[in-house]
């Protein structure tokens, strides 16, 4: 059956067709593409079609689509059963090489995805602190919890509005908003409402609203204003854990926050999620402490050996190869006129805007010249993430070879930009 055939038919079992809302195309327009299998640094859609994967299922093929090493230890774990709902002894030898990449996670519990991690490490921050409100930043995102589908509210330090519908504005209310790269606000934030925080989260390295790339001043300062007003701080490693460093964003940055939520390349390709932190924070999670959170599938033996199958990849040497690479892919994004491409590690954000650090300088425009460079590169057989608000994601499949076709369909489509 063709894209489009099974597109109509898609639209008649889920909203917009999809099972998540960025797949459906809306953003850059046309049919979404239905893959059926995948390799290396490439998938093959419905229609036979073979395309050099930009996106990597948004972060968790850190060496590739079906990496045979992943598909065996897969392949073994499930010849000893799918799920338990009881402990195994992969989710141990996970958590010891989490422990080693990442030492401040003193105690740690699995969960099944990044949304999950993140609502289970602010309730453990609320049990711990007592406290109820949390502070964000704008360009942020952390799931879609209700409490974190929030935005800055009529410029008011002390309440957020709700993003989506069916978040209650009692929840939203919980919730502050700083906009990130703004000092001034977070000083005066934390001088107003400090001592009701129960937490502050960030992502160390803003990647689900463009590459928003911080100052490191301003998040050492949220990390001593959190000291001084005895708030948890959550660093959000969802997409930048385990990909930009073995210790993740907090590594590269030098600052050790208080708790820290990971997802995608722990699962190698599988549902994960993950939140840890100091061991007294982690106390208060059941059965140790009050705070309840719980999950059939958490700790799932087959994402356990995929995970810990992907992170015994991730060495030194691994990184700085991958970083290389990654420097050679931004140049080649960059030979297209007025395209610039931000790069921290292998996360790169081709957006035809520079020196952009908070979600509302992002200018519309810029958007839509991204719009017609993803159908312009689709049409050469490359998959870019289908809307300009995303990063792409290099993997260490993405080769010479590689490369060489990237260029080849930059150079293909530059005419059009110029």
């Amino acid at each position: 059956m063709s894209n489009e055939t099974l597109f109509q038919e898609a639209l008649t079992h889920f909203p917009g067709g999809v099972s998540s809302p960025v797949r459906a195309f809306r953003a850059v327009g046309g049919t979404p593409k239905f893959f059926k299998k995948a390799s290396g640094a490439w998938f093959e859609d419905e229609d036979g079609q073979r395309f050099l994967d930009l996106c990597m299922s948004w972060g968790p093929l850190i060496l590739g689509h079906a990496h045979p090493d992943i598909l065996a230890a897969v392949n073994e774990a499930m010849q000893e059963g799918l799920t338990f709902g009881a402990p195994s002894r992969r989710e141990l030898s996970l958590a010891r090489k989490i422990k080693e990449m990442v030492p401040f996670i003193e105690k740690m519990r699995f969960v099944s995805s990044g949304t999950e991690a993140v609502m289970s490490a602010l309730r453990a921050a609320r049990g711990f602190t007592g406290r109820e409100r949390i502070l964000k930043f704008e360009g942020c995102y952390h799931g879609h919890s209700d409490g974190l589908l929030v935005k800055a509210g009529s410029g008011l330090v002390t309440f957020g509005a709700p993003t989506s519908a069916g978040v209650p504005k009692a929840i939203a209310e919980l919730t502050s908003v700083v906009t990130l790269d703004d000092m001034e606000t977070l000083e005066r934030t934390f001088a107003e409402i400090g001592g009701e925080l129960a937490a502050a989260i960030i992502e160390p390295i803003p990647a689900n609203n463009g590459l928003l790339l911080q100052r490191p001043e301003f998040l050492k300062r949220l990390r001593e204003l959190c000291t001084q007003h005895g708030v948890v701080l959550i660093f959000d490693e969802v997409i930048s854990g385990f990909r930009v460093a073995p210790g993740g964003a907090a590594e590269r940055l030098g600052i050790t926050p208080d708790m820290a939520t990971y997802g995608k390349i722990i699962g190698g390709g599988m549902p994960v999620g993950l939140y840890g932190g100091r061991k007294d924070i982690m106390g208060v999670v059941a059965p140790d402490g009050p705070v309840y959170q719980a999950g059939t599938l958490s700790g799932n033996p087959v994402a356990m050996a995929a995970g810990l199958a992907t992170m015994e990849k991730l060495t030194p040497a691994f990184y700085a190869s991958l970083e290389a690479n990654a420097e050679k892919w931004a140049a080649a994004f960059e030979t297209i006129p007025g395209l610039h491409c931000p790069r921290y590690g292998s996360l790169l954000w081709p957006l035809f805007q520079d020196g952009v650090r908070r979600s509302d300088a992002v200018k519309g425009e810029a958007i839509s010249v991204f719009n017609r460079l993803h159908k312009a590169l689709l049409g050469q057989g490359v998959y870019l993430p289908p809307s300009g608000y995303e990063v792409a994601f290099l993997s260490a499949a993405h080769g010479e070879a590689e490369l060489a076709r990237f260029k080849q369909a930059a150079a293909a489509v530059a005419k059009d930009f110029a």
